[in-house]
């Protein structure tokens, strides 16, 4: 019987993949944007199961203020000589013309650090990737963001540029290598070394419909660049109907018995339309053909939903199995669970507690939902289409801008929020809020709750809508609040759809304290 690894590999929002092998492990770093700790990476021993290994990127960034979408965009994980490096972009503004972005470089001598302070490279664009010639020189590559240009997609090609490794910089003169095909917006350059060729793999066509990986090689690292007379070597733009959709940014890897794999973004779309997960990653088993040119194993261009394992698998049996995910939090540990989240902030002691009152998770109220700046929130990423979620809260608000409580949040203009807070008719009561595209609405009725007793929040989720519950100690089940909503406007953009518990008091900051005493996450 064969064996197969079925994709996605990372569910719900881990796009951008960049795969490294290291010390006889496989690393995958994927993209966080405004979400910290940055650069979530995963770990697999044989490509086939895969675990969050640890974050990178927690103090060394300063996020408050970023737009939705921006902020850290695909890293790019490599390793040599004993050393991981990472290069990232931290985007700070995509308003045309112009979009501000920063490339940083930081290395370490393991996965799990300590990792350096970030090294400032450029800002001519963004996606950069650090390539190590056999002659030991390093050279940097990055998307050129063009803003003479008259479309709306300003990504003119791709620019490599020495980086000198003893004194930290770039050097030397930026020279463009590579042009856009006519599928445009040439982004995500990642460069290989084989057979006497430089190979260079972009994405192409945008993160949407017409995402694709675009191959070309030469035998100068300078070019010029030949582009494969088959490109797109993948995509999933004639094939709307396809489980796996907008496929691109691919990354590839060499494995111990010489086989070749390429991870991949790509996107699970909900009635055909809504991407409520996010971007997922994907991967793909590949070769070389006669001509030297990559092809995927099962030939065509269309991905895989089911790809083989490698050799190695098969000869220790392994037996490959998904399972939906399943996350309890009893808040007994003094830190916080790496699972979670934070938006634009770290999870830091003066908002943020497990040591304050044992057995329990304290939020310290912050800004708004919709604040760019002081979001007193954590959360877990939605993996599955259907799923419910739970928690506990201790909170006695007394007054109407304090709130707390359990959200299905995509970003600052888009979310649905279950929250405790008061009434000047209920005192200490229960209700819902939704913003659609800044749009923002109260729901339902509001539901008076007792004084100094905990309340249970629900949700349930079945790919595209969600109904809500609440259970307080007068009630023998948990009793719906509003009717069933729609989720769908939880969709597009970079992210995805998280699962979020939080705390707000827009009279005092940091004026009320909400108690978590436990989170639960099934998907089914």
């Amino acid at each position: 019987m064969n064996q197969t690894i079925q994709n996605p590999i990372l569910k719900g929002f881990n796009p951008d993949p960049s795969v490294v092998e290291a010390e006889g492990q496989y690393y995958i770093a994927v993209s966080s944007f405004e979400w910290l700790p940055g650069v979530r990476i995963y770990r697999s021993e044989n490509l086939v199961d895969w675990n969050h290994e640890t974050d990178i990127l927690t103090n060394q960034v300063d996020l408050k203020g970023n737009p939705t979408n921006c902020s850290i965009w695909a890293p790019q994980l490599s390793y040599s000589n004993g050393t991981f490096y990472l290069v990232y972009t931290d985007v700070k503004s995509t308003h045309r013309p112009f979009k501000d972005c920063r490339n940083y470089l930081i290395t370490a001598p393991s996965i799990t650090g300590p990792w350096s302070e970030p090294i400032y490279l450029n800002g001519s664009g963004f996606d950069p990737s650090l390539f190590h010639d056999r002659d030991g020189k390093k050279w940097l590559l990055n998307a050129l963001w063009d803003y003479r240009l008259t479309t709306s997609n300003k990504s003119s090609g791709i620019v490599l540029q020495e980086y000198d490794t003893e004194h930290k910089v770039l050097t030397g003169q930026m020279k463009k290598i590579f042009d856009c095909t006519y599928l445009k917006k040439t982004e995500a350059p990642h460069l290989y070394q084989l057979n006497g060729y430089y190979y260079l793999i972009t994405a192409e066509g945008g993160t949407g419909v017409n995402h694709s990986v675009t191959v070309a090689r030469a035998t100068s690292i300078e070019g010029p660049y030949e582009v494969d007379p088959e490109f797109p070597m993948m995509t999933s733009s004639e094939h709307p109907d396809w489980l796996l959709q907008q496929a691109g940014h691919g990354s590839l890897l060499k494995t111990k018995d010489d086989e070749w794999y390429m991870v991949h973004l790509t996107t699970r779309l909900v009635e055909g339309k809504y991407a409520i997960l996010g971007r997922e990653t994907a991967i793909q088993k590949v070769y070389w053909d006669e001509a030297g040119w990559l092809k995927l194993a099962h030939e065509g261009k269309l991905p895989a939903i089911n790809v083989p394992v490698p050799r190695a698998y098969q000869q220790h049996g392994g037996i490959v199995e998904t399972k939906p995910r399943y996350f309890k939090d009893d808040f007994e540990s003094e830190q916080l669970d790496k699972e979670w989240n934070t938006l634009r902030i770290p999870a830091e002691e003066d908002w943020l507690s497990l040591k304050e009152r044992p057995g329990y998770l304290t939020i310290k109220s912050g800004e708004s939902l919709q604040s760019l700046f002081q979001q007193h929130l954590i959360g877990k990423r939605q993996e599955e289409f259907v799923f419910t979620a739970e928690t506990a809260l201790v909170f006695e608000p007394e007054h109407f801008l304090q709130m707390a409580g359990l959200s299905l949040y995509l970003n600052t203009e888009n979310y649905l929020y279950l929250y405790v807070t008061y009434d000047e008719s209920l005192q200490k009561c229960l209700r819902m809020m939704r913003s659609v595209n800044g749009n923002f609405e109260l729901l339902a009725d509001k539901v008076a709750l007792p004084e100094n007793e905990p309340v249970k929040l629900s949700v349930k989720v079945d790919h595209a809508k969600a109904q809500f519950f609440y259970h307080t100690t007068k009630e023998a089940d948990a009793q719906k609040i509003g009717t069933e909503q729609s989720i769908t406007f939880l969709s597009g953009g970079f992210t995805g759809s998280f699962v979020t518990l939080s705390c707000q008091d827009m009279n005092q900051f940091k004026g009320c304290t909400a108690a978590f005493q436990y989170f639960k996450y099934e998907g089914k």
